[in-house]
């Protein structure tokens, strides 16, 4: 034994490398059934793999260019991560974008611009800019509701993010009065830290869900009553990235915290179905909206990927004939997803937002009905000339999702339904997750929807307008190519969005039905507290 343990300390270190290539070629040639690659080519064949594994991470920071990534590319998400950090978003030496691409988008600024005068809400706060419509006013609903910022927090899950992911959000929607939208996971206490909520209600009815699975309208009240910040109820019937698919929640992922939250059993799988029980049909889907809302008294409305607009025409008729129905509606794009999807769905059922909003709008404008509704919309509308187009078209609210995760860090690595995000955001590793410093990015969150509204406003201003919500069909142009060149909105899609009530910025700052708790002045003295807190770089 000796002796072989005094060979064995003679080997010098390049031999053990030997040593350890040889064993490789061994096992990839007579015991590898199945990589050809690594068996035709032992050794070598195994650094086809890890370049392969790591692919996207060189194409993100080494190959591509800036306008070249999908679906963000490297400019969109600087600035995202530049506003979030409260850091110049400024760039200089002229654009470096393809201007003559399809559908680009060109904002018709006016010969004269807004000026503000000291009556104006934006002239002492510049981040000002709530919803120019109250939900749940035309219904009479008995705690109609009016967002206090335009850009919201769309659908995610506590399941699908982090625990400290929602954390961040919420504080971050909580300083800047947006709202944040729970996704159909439940109502978590991480949604619990000062943002008004709108309570996600799915297939699966998680949260709000008898022993069987069925919907529980009394479970629904208690919660409600016993969690004042949520101040509306959204009907999920379909979503952008997997529209009329359901989804299987693991027996093991089902911690105790998560059974108790979305109201499931332990130890078994949990169906999230495509399609509701509660309802079947159109007419069917208006009255469960109108029996929560009764029960609960808040506005309620709709989400939906749109596809067939047979059912949309459905909808607009019975809800003009009848005068009820959702007090909003938020429309999915086909491009969005924050989880995991089947690249079949993803990539081809439903369509992108721009298409189907606008087949929509002209639909309930076709009715007459517009001004019943609060339009959102949802589709990679987080940068502010994308939000200028929405308003343009018809929408009052934006919703992201994408957009709001990279606030807090999200690096685009594409591994959402691996439970490996390195940053922390849409995993439940604790290891990972503990990444995320709560405090610091709830402050880069708040920065984002706060830079978000000042730069909207400020390209409204260069329009003429006091408010988006002024915003025409032909203050947009797309380039579309061909002989044509370019059109307005108006041109492209064959509809002129209806006039929006409006007064002025300062009637919405007295609105009692303001949600937010929004006093002007506290954004100054946050932002204050934050930089002598020495929670965020300046």
């Amino acid at each position: 034994m000796e002796g072989i343990l005094s060979f064995l300390g003679q080997i010098p270190w390049w031999g053990w490398v030997l040593i350890f290539l040889i064993i490789v070629a061994i096992r990839d040639i007579f015991f590898n059934k199945y990589h050809a690659i690594s068996h035709n080519f032992p050794i070598v064949g195994h650094f086809r793999y890890m370049l392969e594994s790591i692919g996207p991470e060189l194409r993100q920071y080494i190959v591509a260019n800036n306008r070249e990534e999908l679906p963000f590319n490297r400019i969109e998400r600087s600035w995202i991560y530049a506003s979030s950090k409260n850091e110049n978003n400024y760039k200089g030496f002229g654009t470096d974008r393809d201007i003559f691409r399809p559908n680009y988008i060109f904002i018709n600024n006016a010969l004269i611009p807004f000026k503000v005068q000291k009556d104006n809400p934006n002239y002492k706060d510049p981040y000002f800019l709530p919803c120019a419509k109250v939900m749940g006013e035309y219904n009479k609903r008995r705690r109609p509701y009016r967002p206090a910022s335009v850009i919201n927090v769309s659908a995610m899950s506590f399941g699908s993010l982090s625990a400290r992911a929602v954390m961040a959000l919420n504080k971050g929607c909580a300083m800047s009065y947006s709202y944040h939208n729970t996704g159909e996971g439940g109502l978590s206490p991480y949604h619990k830290q000062g943002a008004d909520i709108v309570f996600h209600i799915g297939t699966g009815y998680f949260g709000v869900r008898d022993d069987e699975g069925r919907f529980d309208l009394s479970k629904l009240v208690k919660l409600v009553e016993e969690n004042p910040v949520i101040r509306a109820i959204e009907l999920k019937l379909s979503q952008g990235a997997k529209p009329g698919k359901g989804g299987v929640l693991p027996a093991n992922k089902i911690t105790k915290e998560i059974s108790e939250i979305r109201h499931v059993p332990m130890g078994k799988d949990v169906l999230s179905p495509p399609n509701h029980s509660a309802f079947d049909d159109i007419r069917g889907m208006i009255d469960f909206v109108e029996e929560i809302a009764e029960a609960t008294g808040l506005p309620v409305g709709i989400k939906s990927a749109v596809g067939r607009l047979g059912e949309w025409e459905e909808l607009a008729r019975v809800m003009k004939e009848t005068g009820k129905g959702p007090d909003f509606i938020a429309i999915d794009g086909g491009e969005g997803g924050t989880g995991a999807a089947p690249p079949s769905f993803a990539d081809h059922v439903s369509l992108p937002w721009l298409f189907g909003f606008a087949e929509v709008y002209k639909i309930f404008k076709k009715y007459n009905i517009t001004n019943r509704v609060v339009f959102i919309g949802s589709g990679k509308l987080g940068l502010p000339a994308a939000a200028a187009m929405a308003f343009s078209m018809g929408a009052d609210l934006i919703n992201v999702a994408r957009e709001a995760m990279m606030s807090i860090g999200c690096i685009q690595a594409q591994l959402c339904h691996t439970n490996r995000c390195p940053s922390g955001v849409a995993t439940q590793n604790k290891w990972l997750e503990r990444g995320i410093n709560v405090q610091d990015k709830s402050v880069r969150a708040h920065f984002y929807f706060k830079n978000f509204r000042k730069e909207l406003v400020e390209m409204t201003h260069a329009c003429g307008y006091e408010h988006p919500c002024q915003f025409t069909m032909d203050d947009v142009d797309l380039t579309v190519g061909d002989k044509n060149l370019i059109k307005t909105l108006a041109q492209s899609f064959m509809y002129h969005k209806s006039t929006v009530p409006f007064e002025s910025m300062k009637a919405l700052s007295e609105c009692p039905h303001l949600g937010g708790n929004y006093h002007q002045g506290d954004a100054k003295k946050e932002a204050k507290a934050m930089k002598k807190r020495n929670l965020i770089r300046y």
